[in-house]
């Protein structure tokens, strides 16, 4: 089946960006494009003024401050910021413990990593087979002495989101930092910081119908995380991100975050109906179908799937018309199996055989039914290809 224009359900990996917001952005780009920090005229002034307003929409999100928001590149900048910025801090503290999960970004965990380099000990913690973490499991390792745990709110690849209510107040009775990744999660579940008692939190403007290229780390006041800046420059954003402000990403940013806080409970609704349907029609036309990850614990547009008898890979190839990925868009250009797929239990051949499919903002109905139809044909024709390779290769090794 090919189709006049491809069905994109690949929202985990980036959003497109919303027209509301792309209009909100294009005047700060060719009228008002003033440095922001040019506030010795007015022009400068009007821009600066458009951030902090930017700035203001962003902290309602996700219940801050606008003075605890500070804007950079997306979540991996923030999450460097978050965890490097923190263990740079805090060299010497009495603290060296660093805990992160398995199932994190690549970029979570790289700098839990190389906090070794400040003298800490970097601790990665085992999840459950549905993606969740135990908090015994938490809790036992915070006996430790431990500085700062970084953990997502909801997966890249499963769409598991982690009991956050539950597992902050041990990390704060341990005494520790609590920083969140929530690229995944800001705009599709409630975040509530104060109440959470989350220190630092992680946003990423395309993962929410914003632009590429903008995000922004919360950085709590009171009671202050002291973090150190990982680069040098002018000193903006208090200090720890120097560098001009994108003016209209930041903009465009603030808007994405505040249509999310206005639509994101009848959204979510609507993309869960959507999520159900395609899940129901793929059941129906291929027994054996596993989802991978709590159903219960995900957010709505997320679905990870095993298929029965077909590689993920030869079903992209099948039906190229349809956007899905094989896992983190951040990975996928490695051969070996999602590590995140395999911190849940799976072997190798399960995790060839598994598709992440993002249901998101502006996926139809249509959409949906032609995409499992698409699924269901393109499964047949890939177990059928393959079938016939290894035939022909059987033929091979018997002539040889």
């Amino acid at each position: 089946m090919r189709l006049n224009h491809p069905i994109y359900l690949d929202n985990q990996a980036t959003t497109r960006c919303d027209p509301r917001v792309l209009a909100v952005m294009l005047p700060w780009f060719t009228q008002n494009f003033a440095n922001p920090h040019s506030t010795e005229h007015a022009m400068g002034r009007a821009v600066e003024a458009a951030v902090e307003a930017a700035r203001a929409q962003v902290a309602a999100l996700i219940g801050a401050k606008p003075r605890e928001i500070v804007f950079t590149s997306g979540a991996t900048e923030s999450n460097n910021i978050a965890i490097k910025g923190a263990a740079k801090f805090a060299q010497g503290n009495e603290r060296r413990r660093i805990i992160t999960l398995a199932t994190e970004h690549k970029c979570v965990l790289e700098s839990v990593k190389e906090s070794a380099e400040y003298g800490f000990e970097p601790l990665i913690l085992p999840v459950r087979p549905d993606g969740t973490l135990d908090l015994s499991i938490l809790a036992e390792a915070l006996q430790t002495p431990t500085l700062l745990v970084s953990i997502m709110a909801v997966n890249n690849e499963t769409g598991v989101i982690q009991d956050l209510a539950g597992l902050a107040p041990i990390v704060k009775a341990a005494g520790a930092l609590l920083h969140c990744d929530a690229a995944q999660g800001a705009g599709k579940i409630p975040l509530d910081v104060q109440a959470l008692g989350i220190d630092l939190l992680s946003i990423s403007g395309h993962k929410i119908y914003g632009p590429k290229g903008v995000g922004a780390l919360y950085v709590r006041r009171r009671p202050r995380v002291r973090l150190a800046p990982l680069f040098s420059g002018g000193g903006q954003e208090r200090g720890l991100r120097s560098g001009t402000l994108p003016a209209p990403l930041v903009i465009g940013l603030g808007e994405a975050c505040r249509l999310a806080g206005e639509e994101m409970a009848d959204e979510a609704t609507r993309i869960a109906a959507l999520r159900t349907r395609l899940l129901a029609r793929l059941q129906a036309g291929l027994p054996g179908l596993a989802v991978n990850g709590s159903l219960d614990a995900r957010i709505a547009g997320n679905l990870n799937l095993t298929f029965p008898a077909a590689s993920a890979q030869a079903m992209m190839q099948a039906a190229p018309d349809l956007c899905v990925s094989t896992g983190s868009a951040c990975s996928s250009a490695e051969v070996e199996p999602s590590y995140v797929l395999t911190a849940l239990g799976l072997d190798d051949a399960a995790a060839a055989r598994t598709l992440r499919l993002g249901i998101g903002r502006f996926t139809s109905a249509d959409d949906i039914e032609t995409a499992a139809a698409l699924l269901i044909e393109a499964h047949g024709t890939a177990r059928s290809s393959e079938a016939t390779k290894t035939l022909h290769a059987q033929d091979d090794l018997h002539r040889t």
